[in-house]
């Protein structure tokens, strides 16, 4: 994972959705092959394309600090592309959003970046829950107070043509989203840069808890974060902008929605894995 290439393909193996549906037997197989293999005890013709899938299944499923099965909906490969987080996107971009649907859009994305952040939480220290709530409330607060007020600067800005006003309205959810994220991080790791995170030497043995590696896990979690979203918010507005003035789509309205689920889902399959590939998951700090 030394190479951007190289987590870009660790990180579509993590993503891949066909591991939602590894079951429990499989995935204790999997955990005890590598544990065999860790232990120099495996049995004789096991290939190193089984010991590769077994560490697949392993990374997708189990958190790796505290080795427990992290719920199906809340893993990486659960974010993938489900219909839940698809519908989501959708609806943040919506054209001509009304303030109850900017609220609510905005409410169950956040209320679900939330459950995705707590669920693969860095685990070497303890966090109370009331980090997590103060967090979620954080990010809710920030994202609906920044959609609704830029759509609010957008509608009173007599200065846009309503093409424009709409063309411009189509990108609020970017700022709104990737704001709230950062809250949402700084808030419910904030107890990391107080208190510390473990470090471990070459052998990976904890050496002790530090402030500083905190700090560099949290900036590089917050600009992922900012990174995530952009793909997903940024470029469908685009695509459909000029896909909408096409024959095909004027002639017929009603497959506006679907062309712009596909462009979605075609955007969030790159964005995922290309955002999580920006560092890697152990980093190195100087002493």
């Amino acid at each position: 994972q030394t190479s951007f290439y190289g987590r870009f393909r660790h990180f579509l193996d993590i993503i891949d959705p066909r591991t939602l549906f590894v079951t429990e037997s499989r995935l204790k197989e999997a955990v005890q092959l590598l544990e065999d293999y860790k232990h120099g005890t495996l049995p004789p013709g096991v290939t190193n394309k089984e010991l590769w899938g077994a560490q697949k299944i392993k990374q997708a499923i189990i958190h790796p600090d505290t080795n427990e099965t992290i719920f199906m909906p809340f893993r990486m490969s659960g974010t993938a592309e489900p219909p839940s987080l698809l519908l989501q996107v959708v609806g943040l971009l919506l054209p001509n959003q009304t303030l109850a649907s900017t609220v609510f859009w905005q409410w169950l994305n956040q209320s679900h970046n939330a459950c995705v952040n707590y669920a693969n939480r860095n685990a070497t220290k303890p966090s109370p829950t009331s980090k997590f709530i103060q967090g979620y409330l954080g990010a809710v607060i920030s994202a609906v107070s920044i959609a609704v007020g830029l759509n609010m600067l957008i509608q009173r800005a007599n200065k846009f043509t309503p093409a424009t006003r709409l063309l411009i309205q189509r990108f609020v959810p970017f700022p709104a989203v990737a704001s709230a994220n950062i809250c949402n991080v700084v808030l419910m790791r904030h107890a990391e840069l107080e208190e510390g995170i473990d470090v471990l030497d070459n052998n990976g043995n904890i050496v002790g808890s530090s402030r500083i590696a905190a700090k560099h896990a949290l900036l590089e979690t917050a600009l992922t974060r900012v990174v995530l979203p952009m793909p997903i918010l940024v470029l469908p507005p685009i695509i459909m902008s000029i896909l909408e003035k096409t024959s095909l789509l004027r002639s017929r309205p009603r497959m506006i929605l679907p062309v712009q689920s596909l462009v979605c889902l075609a955007a969030f399959g790159l964005a995922l894995p290309l955002a999580i590939s920006l560092f890697p998951q152990m980093s190195e700090v100087s002493t």
